[in-house]
């Protein structure tokens, strides 16, 4: 079996920690136990760009119950779990090829490795794996029945590719289903995001301004919690209807030209390029920390830093310090890199374990219903959201209502009137 991990004596400890988060994803527990079964994924070969985390490490396993042959790399070279990384292919048989901390060559080797595989099935978590598929390894598309996506930058890169009729095989945005977008980009990013910040500085955002560039699903949790812990929080946007809904709940927002001159903290979540650029780290005050919870770290312009300043050093693990003429020092995270992943452990199990049923599940989809699809992008089937919430809400011990007949006769009836 191929696999290239940092260290297999790691496994252990991989083991233990991925057995912790399997406790707290009931929903994914009990796909997988269904899909043992039934194997409604017998004959798949996955190819998967992932974050390698206990999370993910269990939606490994429930795919391989479905027997599916998976390979797996990494969709980021900081977000690695590197025993989890060893645990998956000393204990469970999956090939792996994740380090952290992987130069971009190796990067893309990884990503190469699991196409080896010859995918009949793809999952990302970016597009990464998708543009190298349909750049360098245009050979391999014909086998492929379909794939799922995981964010929300992926799933914009993906919707561009099927309107220029680049995109050759069926897709389903995973990122979309209102039982993922909901859930794991607020509550787990808004979450883990401060978990990395805090771990990376342990600075106190009491009384600080803490500056949240992006107010989707991610920037909403953000913002939320950074208030939480009384922060006063700034929203920089370019959406009008998102700016005002920031107003509303009662943050300020300002351009980050203004932004930059007030924030203590700076935190982007746009799934864009150069959201901080020189103009705005030339503004910034003395000890500004500046992080990235996106997507890649192109959204901070840290060429533009790297120009502009006199010296460069790592002052903590996690944060280097940038010096620039006039003396004065900014602070960046993880390289830029996704600061919830990079530096804390990334999303609670809780909220994975409702992202990876959407990605298990939508596998199973795509296996029985390939044939019917066409070469775009797809949403999670309504059936799928549906089950998966009703499945979480059993597993927290929660009961809801249901409509009764006259209730539901009324709701689709026209001639009820009022």
């Amino acid at each position: 079996m191929k696999s290239h991990v940092k260290d297999l004596s790691l496994a252990d400890k991989g083991k233990d920690r991925i057995q912790w988060a399997e406790k707290d994803m009931p929903v994914l527990r009990s796909i997988q136990e269904v899909f043992l079964k039934q194997k409604p994924l017998q004959g798949m070969r996955i190819a998967a760009c992932l974050h390698v985390t206990t999370e993910t490490a269990n939606l490994a396993k429930t795919l391989k119950a479905g027997g599916a042959d998976v390979y797996l790399c990494a969709s980021n070279p900081l977000s690695t779990q590197d025993d989890v990384a060893a645990s998956l292919v000393k204990h469970d048989g999956i090939s792996v090829f994740a380090i952290k901390g992987e130069d971009k060559k190796t990067y893309y080797d990884h990503i190469n490795a699991v196409l080896e595989i010859e995918p009949t099935l793809t999952m990302d978590d970016g597009a990464d794996l998708v543009t190298q598929l349909h750049t360098a390894k245009k050979n391999l598309l014909r086998q492929v029945m379909g794939g799922t996506e995981e964010t929300t930058t992926g799933v914009i890169r993906l919707h561009s590719m099927a309107k220029e009729k680049a995109l050759k095989y069926p897709i389903i945005a995973v990122n979309d289903a209102q039982t993922k977008h909901f859930f794991d980009n607020r509550y787990g990013t808004g979450q883990s995001t401060i978990d990395g910040i805090i771990r990376g500085t342990n600075r106190l955002l009491a009384g600080s301004v803490f500056v949240v560039c992006g107010y989707g699903w991610c920037g909403r949790g953000i913002a939320r919690r950074a208030q939480g812990m009384g922060a006063l929080v700034v929203v920089t946007e370019i959406d009008p209807l998102r700016a005002l809904e920031a107003v509303m709940d009662g943050f300020e927002v300002m351009p980050i030209g203004e932004a930059c001159r007030r924030g203590d903290f700076f935190c982007t979540v746009t799934g864009d390029i150069h959201v901080i650029r020189q103009e705005h780290f030339e503004e910034m005050k003395e000890g500004a920390i500046v992080c990235n919870s996106g997507h890649f770290n192109v959204e901070l312009a840290l060429e533009d830093l790297e120009k502009i300043s006199s010296q460069k050093r790592k002052v903590r693990e996690v944060m280097d310090e940038y010096t620039l003429p006039s003396g004065k020092h900014i602070y960046v995270l993880a390289e830029g890199r996704l600061v919830n992943l990079s530096i804390a452990e990334g999303h609670p199990a809780s909220v994975m374990d409702m992202s990876f049923a959407n990605q298990a599940l939508s596998a199973e989809y795509v296996k029985k219903h390939h044939e019917k699809l066409e070469c775009r992008v797809y949403e999670v089937p309504s059936a799928i959201d549906q089950n998966i919430a009703r499945l979480k809400l059993e597993a927290m011990n929660i009961k809801i209502d249901q409509l009764s007949a006259e209730q539901d006769k009324y709701l689709h009836s026209w001639q009820a009137g009022t």
